[in-house]
């Protein structure tokens, strides 16, 4: 009898001691959306839902060994990137994905944690723009990430359908921009972004202050696209996701962070 391997997906990102983001976040999206989840740990944090105490930068060799490890052994249908805290790690992802070439890259640029703790020193940059973000089949920024990409604000929605636009010229196949950090009273709204043009996506504002958010939308597109969504769909499944996760969040820790219930939003199957 013949076995079916099912499709995995991989997440190079950083891990969260306190379970609410990160790679940790990663895991629990994928096994909410029943797909097989693998890991390459590219940073280590101590962190809570008060904010990051240490962060600890493994050997880029070892991130190598992990994952090619992954590669080696598993059908990898999608690679979702997280905290790649500096120039080094980013060029030794890239080059990885240069070899293996998945068939979808969702490049979550992670640069400063909700506590506001900066994940990504500043070299690495241009590393992101020149070696990842043509290699991804999504990014998906939210608009301080946006505009540390661009080097300028984003100051309303009219600047974020023409920073989407700009986002695109780094060389990324689409864009799904956040809008989360908009003051605005109204609905939140994302937009999706790629040569055909750009898709609104709006739910209601939730007023909570959560942890690990853009960690498991990407996970969770990584995750659709693994279970074969076309990549918009994706999106859209994806981004209803964390509004449920967000909606049925929690407080595990002493500090005001929210961390999402991922199996509480998981989708029917």
């Amino acid at each position: 009898m013949s076995i079916v391997r099912p499709l995995s997906a991989l997440t190079i990102a950083g891990s969260d001691s306190g379970g609410g983001a990160g790679i940790q976040a990663d895991l629990k999206t994928f096994a909410a959306h029943g797909v097989h989840g693998l890991s390459a740990i590219a940073a280590l944090t101590a962190q809570h839902t008060r904010g990051v105490t240490a962060v600890n930068v493994p050997p880029v060799d070892f991130l190598r060994a992990q994952i090619e490890a992954c590669f080696e052994d598993f059908d990898i249908g999608a690679v979702k990137l997280g905290m790649l805290a500096n120039a080094d790690v980013i060029d030794a992802v890239a080059n990885a994905l240069e070899a293996y070439r998945p068939p979808f890259v969702v490049l979550d640029p992670v640069m400063v944690a909700t506590s506001g703790a900066k994940l990504l020193e500043d070299a690495a940059l241009d590393a992101l723009r020149l070696r990842l973000a043509p290699l991804a089949s999504l990014m998906t920024p939210n608009l301080p990430e946006a505009e540390l990409l661009l080097g300028h604000a984003i100051p309303d929605l009219a600047s974020m359908r023409a920073a989407a636009a700009e986002l695109l010229s780094l060389g990324a196949a689409a864009v799904f921009l956040k809008g989360g950090h908009l003051p605005d009273d109204g609905d939140v709204v994302d937009l999706f972004a790629n040569e055909a043009g750009i898709v609104e996506i709006a739910h209601p504002r939730l007023r909570i202050e959560a942890h690990g958010t853009g960690c498991t939308l990407a996970s969770a597109i990584a995750a659709n696209l693994c279970l074969g969504l076309a990549l918009t769909e994706a999106c859209s499944a994806a981004s209803d996701y964390v509004h449920a996760a967000l909606r049925k969040g929690y407080r595990p820790g002493r500090g005001e962070i929210v961390v999402l219930d991922h199996f509480g939003a998981a989708p029917a199957r």
